[in-house]
């Protein structure tokens, strides 16, 4: 089955160029020229996604309004952020928002393909472990809605991005965990502006994991992390 691919461009041309390669790449591609349309695409929940492509800055709906609106509606999808703008703020924040990954213009399509195909590799890898629920102690997180819950009654909706750095923290409990080994496992690369958005991330996880008295995430300096899982 072809990976089914939501681009959102509204530069015309090259949203149909790069709609046109990615179909000769095998790919089955539906192309939006805003976010507008493409958010109410998604709220209608008519067709699931591998991954989304979508271009920064856009009008009605900018790209990273629309990744907002991805996770607040609970949609588990990655994205992958394509924007004119070099800026470091804005892939910081890109990342921040839960980007798999961002490509600068002009870029070479060729490229492109190989990431999206490592985003969704990894990604399917991370929803073909079992059970759709992890329960340690305390905590319950459930893969399929992306929801932690705590035995406290404190409920949260974790980004898809969150989500899989949960699940394999989970996966790889009580040892010391590398902050290349996650890099490179999550994001397929290790470089200063995913080690940036990797801290975000971790700081975000402890926020939720303050409500357990059974798992916490602690640092090795200049090492990595250990997620402690502790049993009663």
């Amino acid at each position: 089955m072809q990976p089914k691919i939501l681009l959102v461009e509204d530069e015309v041309d090259l949203g149909n160029v790069v709609k046109q390669y990615l179909e000769m790449s095998d790919f089955s591609v539906d192309l939006f020229q805003n976010g507008k349309t493409a958010y109410e695409q998604l709220k209608a929940n008519l067709v699931k996604y591998q991954i989304a492509l979508i271009d920064v800055s856009m009008p009605e709906m900018d790209g990273f309004e629309l990744a907002n609106g991805i996770i607040k509606l609970g949609i588990k999808l990655p994205f992958l952020f394509l924007t004119a703008r070099n800026e470091k703020t804005d892939r910081l924040y890109g990342l921040k928002l839960g980007a798999d990954d961002y490509i600068s213009k002009p870029f070479d399509v060729d490229e492109l393909v190989l990431r999206m195909k490592n985003i969704i590799k990894r990604n399917t890898r991370s929803e073909s472990i079992s059970s759709s629920l992890i329960e340690r102690g305390d905590v319950k997180f459930f893969k399929d809605s992306l929801k932690l819950v705590f035995s406290s009654g404190d409920e949260f909706i974790l980004t898809p991005k969150e989500s899989e750095l949960l699940v394999y923290l989970f996966s790889n409990e009580n040892r010391i965990i590398k902050r290349e080994e996650l890099l490179t496992q999550l994001w397929g690369e290790n470089d200063y502006f995913l080690g940036r958005s990797l801290d975000v991330f971790i700081s975000r996880l402890r926020k939720y994991l303050n409500k357990s008295d059974c798992i916490s995430i602690n640092n090795v300096y200049g090492v990595g992390f250990v997620f402690n899982v502790k049993t009663k």
